[in-house]
């Protein structure tokens, strides 16, 4: 039975607070799973367990029909279904297209994300129990723990998106849950040039270094759009060409016929197993790609993936977190510097400028906008230090009334060395859109 404490009243004397609805829904559910035959599981149909849950809910909803107000049997009703299959409380959340990521930083204190800003919500757990019971559903999916002795965890739900876990005793003041939601539709060039992401000069640039098989990184902060920006350009890679993607959890949606997709897999709990973004670059060179993108750079793999790119696979595309462009250079270094090997400098920047043509830069800026800051080219090294020559970029006129980033796109005149890589390869550019702005 669902015992209530000494505070409960009925509905009609007091209407239940969001936390003591929770609290009775979680005890609703306890009493449901220790009703229901789990040996059916395995037996029936999704669908099927579905209506056997609701009528299971309706009877024991009835049986504390005096302690219940009538006008919440439909809300119960429903949400013991996603306390059952979805993720409870957040299951709404997962349903709305406009958020981009759920925040919970304990059980009563859930932040969201929705168009660039943050914003806390009215969603609260019953208690740190229930909201590690959710934890624990959504890592056991994809065959992961989380408990004191493995405390925090990575993994991905089914439509993509990415779920990050910390419990006590790591975690101060209650389990934290973090999902990044990533669209299930692709993203088209269009639509950053509507929003104001990109202009259509740098759209037709970054396009035909994409068809020129000109190698090409993107850079920039968490959820600043680099993801986006390369699931967008790979619509412009060549139909006819193969593409082998690494990535440490799946996120690009390449707009593409022909690609391979590849991810990391962490150690197990024997401390044995783990597979390494190094580990499938090397692998992918056996795999005869035309193409190799590596979702994001972090490691010792940005050696082998440099290598590659200077050996036959050009026009391969990268992510890197990084605060500007020469920041991405910089932290690729240290990358490469990771492997062990005692590389000089020099040689290294040599390697990087031979290996990658072009930088991106993109940035969420204040009131959420996404912008491409900067489209610059490595023109190779003078005396150690790489000629990083911008040919885009973005310049800021402060805030509107509304506090959102506000400025203009400007071309600096330069014109990039890459435009003849271009012609040999067949692919046409206007020269005019690399004119300096009035």
């Amino acid at each position: 039975m669902i015992r209530f404490t000494s505070t409960e009243k009925t509905p009609e004397q007091q209407p239940l607070s969001e936390i003591d609805f929770q609290r009775l829904k979680s005890d609703i559910h306890e009493q449901l799973v220790e009703s229901l035959d789990l040996s059916l599981v395995a037996r029936i149909d999704d669908e099927r367990m579905r209506a056997n849950v609701r009528s299971l809910s309706e009877e024991v909803i009835q049986s504390h029909r005096p302690k219940i107000a009538k006008d919440l049997h439909p809300r119960l009703l429903e949400e013991l279904q996603d306390e059952v299959f979805g993720l409870g409380p957040l299951e709404p959340l997962m349903q709305d297209p406009t958020i981009s990521d759920i925040l919970v930083n304990h059980a009563h204190e859930v932040y969201l994300e929705r168009h660039g800003r943050l914003e806390k919500s009215d969603i609260v757990f019953a208690d740190d129990a229930h909201l590690i019971r959710i934890i624990q559903r959504v890592v056991a999916k994809v065959g992961r723990r989380i408990d004191e002795v493995s405390p925090m965890v990575d993994a991905r739900l089914q439509d993509g998106s990415r779920v990050n876990a910390v419990v006590p005793p790591l975690a101060l003041n209650g389990p934290k849950l973090s999902i990044r939601r990533f669209g299930v539709e692709h993203l088209q060039l269009e639509n950053l040039l509507g929003n104001g992401t990109i202009t259509q000069p740098m759209i037709d640039f970054l396009q035909a270094a994409v068809q020129g098989r000109v190698s090409f990184m993107i850079s920039g902060g968490t959820g600043a759009g680099k993801t986006t920006l390369l699931n967008a350009l790979s619509k412009s890679i060549p139909d006819d060409e193969r593409i082998v993607t690494i990535e440490d959890s799946a996120e690009l949606l390449l707009q593409h016929a022909h690609v391979v997709g590849m991810e990391t897999r962490p150690a197990n709990s024997e401390g044995t197993g783990a597979v390494t973004p190094r580990d499938l670059v090397r692998n992918s060179l056996r795999m005869r790609p035309d193409r190799i993108l590596v979702g994001e750079v972090r490691g010792p793999e940005a050696l082998d993936m440099l290598q590659a790119m200077n050996t036959g696979h050009e026009g391969s595309l990268t992510t890197i977190h990084a605060n500007d462009a020469v920041d991405a250079l910089h932290r690729l270094e240290m990358m490469v510097a990771m492997t062990g090997f005692e590389l000089p400098i020099g040689v290294i920047r040599r390697y990087v400028a031979s290996g990658i043509r072009i930088i991106v830069h993109v940035a969420r800026l204040k009131g959420g906008v996404r912008r491409v800051m900067r489209i610059a080219e490595i023109a190779g090294t003078e005396s150690g230090e790489y000629q990083l020559n911008d040919i885009f970029r973005f310049e800021h006129q402060g805030l509107d009334e509304n506090g959102v980033a506000r400025g203009r796109f400007v071309a600096t005149g330069y014109r990039p060395k890459c435009v003849d890589r271009f012609l040999e390869s067949g692919v046409e550019i206007d020269t005019n859109i690399f004119q300096a702005n009035a």
